[in-house]
């Protein structure tokens, strides 16, 4: 598993080192004016790579969404430029932007055929039959679909309506393909799958890919680095190992995964400092009441308070003694449901190394 992890990360490193495709400097929005004004996006600078596959992650009103229409050229800067490449789109129409988009909804056009929808965009641009049929038969086939263009968009399910979405963005070959939560709609089952076959396919036609969601497990699953915004800013931009191992603040921590943070007097108690200090549920160990603490490790006692149950896995709120909680996820090898719920109301330690903790600030 390291040595696929190692891979990966070469690979990002190798996307990183490309020129950028998009370059954010000091981009800003603010919607109406004077007292009742509202800024969406302050001051956000960004340089995403030729080739890279970059999500934007964050809560509802965190202001990346509207980066994404402004890239687009959906919406006007109110200061700041876009760049495609070299060249400053930040005035250009979106028609002239070497960029496409694809929404949650699919917007196809219900008459056509999937051909058809395919076809559309290069019939708008005057294209010639012959090589519209061609390019749109060739879109398909990468969203294997090859076998599916005489049919209807109602004659699809949810998840092949969104790939014949993708082709018709792809068919164009855009620079950039901007994803506005296109998996939005999709249930669990088929967004799982949807994730994994479209990293493979940004994979395997190159283009960079500008992904908004505000689910964080999409975002680690599929992005080579994460941008993550918060009331406008970014709070960090890393790859998924990087924003999940290291968060750079106390936000990043918690929206990023479960937030377990210790601070204050807690914090001083445990780890000797009151600066605030984290540490993944993954990492922490459920243990018996005065089990030893080891070399390079800290531990803490409390009385657990609840105990969720899902499947695979079960989660351990534990109230601290020193204040504060904690949550500890275990995997559920060699116990059974009720096995773990027994613990509701006993006394634990809970013990992590601590190279696993990390400072927030």
């Amino acid at each position: 598993m390291r040595v696929a992890a190692l891979e990966g990360e070469a690979r990002v490193t190798d996307r990183l080192e490309r020129p950028a495709s998009v370059r954010l400097r000091r981009l800003h929005k603010q919607f109406g004016h004077a007292e009742g004004a509202v800024v969406a996006v302050r001051d956000v600078d960004l340089d995403i790579a030729d080739g890279e596959f970059l999500t934007l992650l964050g809560p509802s009103g965190s202001g990346k969404t509207t980066v994404l229409r402004m890239i687009a050229g959906f919406e006007q800067p109110t200061g700041g430029q876009v760049y495609l490449g070299d060249v400053d789109v930040t005035r250009t129409a979106p028609f002239d932007r070497d960029v496409n988009t694809v929404f949650q909804d699919y917007a196809l056009f219900p008459h056509m055929t999937v051909q058809q929808n395919v076809e559309y965009g290069l019939r708008v641009k005057g294209t010639k039959k012959q090589e519209r049929r061609q390019r749109a038969a060739e879109a398909l086939a990468s969203v294997r679909l090859a076998d599916y263009g005489a049919r209807r968009p109602s004659q699809l399910s949810g998840g092949q309506r969104q790939r014949v979405a993708l082709a018709r963005a792809l068919v164009n070959r855009p620079k950039v393909l901007l994803l506005d939560e296109p998996l939005g709609a999709l249930d669990l089952k088929l967004r799982e799958q949807m994730q994994v076959e479209l990293k493979a396919l940004q994979r395997q036609v190159g283009i960079t890919f500008v992904f908004v969601t505000h689910d964080q497990e999409e975002a680690l699953t599929m992005s080579d680095r994460i941008a993550v915004f918060n009331e406008g800013r970014i709070e960090q931009v890393g790859t998924p190992t990087e924003v999940y191992e290291h968060p750079a603040t106390e936000f990043v921590a918690g929206f990023v995964g479960t937030s377990n943070l210790l601070s204050g007097d807690a914090a001083r108690a445990v780890v000797g400092s009151s600066e605030a200090v984290s540490v993944r549920p993954e990492k922490l160990r459920l243990v018996a009441p005065g089990a030893e603490v080891g070399p390079g490790e800290h531990g803490v006692d409390g009385t657990v308070q609840e105990v969720v149950y899902a499947g695979p896995s079960t989660r351990f709120v534990v109230g601290l003694d020193v204040g504060g909680r904690l949550v500890v996820a275990q995997q559920n090898q060699h116990v059974s449901s009720m096995d773990v719920m027994s613990l509701r109301g006993t006394r634990v330690r809970l013990i992590w190394d601590r190279d696993n903790e990390f400072r927030v600030s």
